[in-house]
């Protein structure tokens, strides 16, 4: 990969430093020989600039607003594929035969179901705790359910634990929102696909048949799959630094959860949907978009633009595709929060102020519109990110580990702090 290099020259000495070439995307200069060499360190807070690892699964190009998993672009997997293919693509590398693709889909719907006492630990939590700190705990117990998929070492459990995780967070991600609502759990049907059992389990009950919309459920499998990975980010990060010391997958996943549910990452689309609900009528954009606009004024408008995107996102194109037809099968039209978004999303479109600064509406602003829509409640936003990047954090977590140059993550430090100084005993202060 480094077929050249760039030169260093500090304190008076000259140091090269090799120049990796990625498939795609900008050069790295490879630093890790810099500490030995120069004593001294790179500072990058946030790890922006800095690439922490290589990886062959999903590539991001921000400028042009480009997603590939695998190499094949997001737009052509919403289209043409469905959430449990990308996830056998995203595990292994290449798209599956037919043949691979019954035996994947078997496995994964074979192990739906969970260990029957995990039902007692849901019990544990209070009645109206938040579905994310249900999934955090109750993932992170899942290794003292399953004992036989927590060696990180042995490839086998590796495989088993990836195709647990995937197949029971539609399960626990359910069940945690029944138990927030006080309804009884629904169990898993094997004869349903995968998005149209995770519907049948947050919206059937005993009481009376529930017939699984098949555009609903395509909605809710492309919002599966357009979360499913977005290469390095804040959550990734944490998973691969938790995986790096050794730990098992399930803790690593519930980690990953953990990390989500900040406002600012997995927590976005919610925020959104708060806004709107806080701008409450069509009639009060005017008076919010000027407090956006304005630099003194600390509201800021949710669910549009992108750290890593600077033109449209991509996934946002596909979205918006599904929200539109979700919105007109559904006959919502009325509904205030929802009149507030479109309304919104024409101006942005328009407004000078947002194409200048490229502030296009993202895919947070669209997936919380749909699940609106379908009747989740905002609570329930980042848990269906969180069990729809499961696969993602899992084909990462995967890659570390067979990584040969895996070490455990320890970032270093600018220190600030006091100079070293002697403790003096408390009566003498």
């Amino acid at each position: 990969m480094a077929d050249k290099t760039a030169k260093l020259h500090l304190n008076g000495q000259n140091y090269d430093l090799p120049i990796l070439s990625p498939t795609k995307g900008p050069n790295v200069l490879d630093i890790r020989k810099l500490y030995g060499q120069a004593d001294v360190f790179t500072y990058d807070p946030g790890f922006t600039s800095t690439a922490s690892c290589d990886s062959t699964i999903t590539f991001i190009d921000g400028d042009k607003g480009e997603l590939w998993y695998r190499g094949y672009p997001i737009e052509q997997l919403a289209a043409k594929s469905c959430y449990l293919e990308v996830c056998y693509l995203l595990l292994y590398g290449e798209l599956p035969t037919e043949a691979q693709m019954d035996d994947f889909r078997a496995r994964v719907t074979r192990h739906t179901m969970v260990h029957e006492q995990m039902h007692n630990f849901f019990r544990g939590f209070r009645r109206d705790a938040h579905p994310m700190a249900t999934m955090v705990g109750v993932v992170g117990a899942m290794s003292a359910f399953y004992h036989d998929s927590t060696d990180v070492n042995d490839e086998w459990q590796r495989e088993v634990a990836a195709i647990r995780l995937i197949a029971k967070l539609p399960t626990i991600a359910a069940m945690a929102y029944k138990y927030s609502i006080g309804q009884p759990f629904v169990y898993p049907q094997n004869d349903l696909d995968y998005a149209s059992n995770f519907l049948n389990m947050c919206f059937s009950v005993p009481a009376e048949k529930y017939e699984v919309n098949p555009a609903l459920a395509r909605a809710m499998d492309r919002i599966f799959t357009l979360h499913a990975d977005h290469e390095q980010n804040a959550s990734t990060s944490t998973v691969r630094l938790a995986g790096s010391s050794g730990a098992n997958p399930f803790a690593c996943i519930a980690a990953g959860i953990a990390c989500l549910w900040g406002p600012a990452h997995g927590g976005a689309n919610q925020a959104c949907l708060e806004m709107l609900r806080e701008i409450g009528t069509v009639d009060r954009i005017p008076e919010y978009i000027a407090k956006a606009k304005d630099k003194s004024d600390p509201f800021k408008l949710m669910g549009f633009g992108h750290r890593v995107y600077k033109n449209f996102d991509p996934r946002a194109t596909v979205m918006k595709e599904s929200a539109d037809e979700v919105l007109d099968l559904l006959g919502v039209g009325d509904n205030p929060t929802l009149q507030v978004a479109k309304e919104l999303e024409k101006i942005a479109l328009e407004d000078e102020y947002f194409i200048e600064k490229k502030l296009y509406p993202n895919v947070d602003f669209y997936s919380g519109i749909i699940l609106e829509a379908m009747g989740f409640p905002t609570s329930m936003f980042t848990p269906i990110f969180a069990l729809s990047r499961t696969v993602g954090w899992i084909a990462q977590w995967k890659e570390m580990i067979g990584d040969p140059q895996n070490k455990i993550g320890r970032p270093r430090q600018l220190y600030v702090g006091s100079d070293r100084r002697d403790y003096v005993d408390l009566k003498a202060r």
